[in-house]
């Protein structure tokens, strides 16, 4: 999944190798490891949903699964590291986006996590994206 997605922000102008898209790869992968590790129902996957907003300086990641008791902690919960070996995923996601967080799935069960990353200004998308 990260391959597809690393191919697809080279394809958008995010070069391979620049800070940008090695930081939103990153990220991509945080939040679909927490939907198979945290996230999984047996016989459900999880969606992923990879775009930019419209001012074509912000790339939104969305990452939906169906289990709605498995809910991560608020971003501010994050702000410190602890000694757990679990939560360091959303830690880094923390370090890496301008603002994420989660909301209820809208139709179903489950949840949506979603993360902001700030492209440069010398790294605008074009419309359309």
């Amino acid at each position: 999944m990260t391959t597809c997605a690393a191919l697809r922000l080279d394809e958008w102008g995010i070069p391979y190798d620049s800070h940008p898209h090695d930081d939103l790869v990153l990220i991509i992968a945080e939040l679909t490891a927490n939907a198979v590790r945290h996230g999984h129902v047996a016989g459900r996957d999880f969606r992923l949903r990879v775009h930019a907003i419209a001012d074509g300086g912000t790339v939104r990641v969305e990452v939906t699964d169906t289990r709605a008791e498995r809910l991560p902690r608020r971003p501010a919960a994050h702000d410190t590291p602890d000694a757990e070996e679990t939560g360091r995923g959303l830690l880094l996601v923390s370090r890496l986006a301008a603002r994420w967080d989660w909301h209820p799935r809208p139709n179903g069960p489950g949840k949506t996590v979603w993360a902001e990353y700030a492209l440069a200004e010398w790294l605008r998308l074009p419309d359309g994206f």
